[in-house]
């Protein structure tokens, strides 16, 4: 091959290759270009933000609702021992629920259940007045005192509930409340006569409503007390849904404090139950009724949830208007 054929080849590689670069230069170009595009473009960034939210929030939905599926299922479980090959169970049947409430000779959940239902009723009830009046006082009252008490009770609740205990059941031993039917009296004492050094929430809501809503019913004829009830309570409804969902759910979800009070069956809550349910003794025939308790437990907290779920709407019209 002779010497200007070889330049030649040489020089037509040369331009093959500098085509070849020329392209995917071109190619890189256009690819940066319609990535820049894609992020300047605002309606393919909602799409893909969209896109990415709604899978977080299924995978998050499937992660919250398993447990709650596993355990209404194994409440229908026909094998009432704890261990099974499969995640679900395989076979389904209703004997659970009916020897829950029948088989009471051993654990007598109806009344384990009865039981906290008084309490949860008493308690709410209290709670609801006790923070009420705290937080109405400290929220609209000037008097000598107010700024030391709010501090001392801030700093009190930064110590455990726990550390307590021995005192609060020693005090109820004392007086007679720490056996037989007034443990139900004991346990409404406990979870309700602190409730009001929580009035700081409320308290917070309140001082957001105009003292001159006050001023103007004070100046109509209106007496302090009903100030507080035709005006701050229809104002506070949302707050009162929550204090009082809060306080029904105090005895239900309760275990310290009713394991060291309560001695005999005859006097436990269903979190007691449900604990003795798990025993060695029992668990073997009362797994699938544990999880059957579950579910029944959780029944009289959704309808509270559901009932007062309308308040939550509630806004300040509903006080002028009365």
């Amino acid at each position: 091959m002779s010497n200007a054929t070889k330049a030649q080849t040489k020089a037509s590689e040369a331009y093959v290759e500098a085509i070849d670069k020329r392209v995917d230069s071109e190619l890189a170009e256009s690819h940066n270009a319609q990535r820049q595009s894609f992020w300047k473009d605002q309606k393919s960034r909602r799409i893909l933000g969209d896109v990415l939210t709604y899978v977080l929030l299924t995978v998050l939905g499937i992660i919250w609702l398993l447990p709650i599926v596993w355990i209404f299922l194994e409440s229908l479980n026909k094998n009432t021992a704890p261990f099974t090959d499969t995640f679900f169970p395989t076979q389904y049947s209703f004997d659970s629920y009916v020897t829950l409430f029948t088989q009471r000779n051993v654990l007598d959940f109806p009344r384990m259940f009865m039981n906290t239902f008084i309490i949860a009723v008493f308690t709410c009830i209290i709670s609801v007045f006790f923070v009420l009046s705290v937080a109405y006082v400290m929220s609209r009252m000037r008097f000598h005192g107010r700024r030391f008490f709010m501090n001392f009770v801030l700093i009190l609740g930064m110590f455990p509930g726990i550390m307590a205990v021995t005192a609060i059941y020693f005090i109820l031993k004392a007086l007679g409340l720490s056996s037989g039917a007034m443990t139900t009296v004991a346990l409404i004492l406990v979870y309700s006569a602190g409730s009001g050094a929580g009035f700081y929430v409320m308290k917070g809501y309140m001082d957001t409503i105009p003292t001159s809503l006050d001023e103007a019913a004070l100046l109509d004829g209106c007496t302090r007390f009903q100030v507080f009830y035709k005006i701050i309570i229809p104002i506070c409804k949302p707050m009162i849904v929550y204090q009082a969902i809060i306080g029904f759910l105090t005895p239900w979800l309760d275990f310290v404090m009713a394991k060291v009070i309560c001695r005999t069956q005859s006097n436990y809550t269903v979190a007691l139950g449900l604990w003795l349910m798990l025993q060695k003794e029992y668990i073997q025939n009362w797994y699938a009724r544990f999880a059957a308790a579950a579910v029944v437990i959780s029944i009289p907290i959704a309808i509270l949830f559901i009932v007062m779920q309308r308040f939550y709407q509630e806004s300040m019209s509903g006080s002028v208007k009365g």
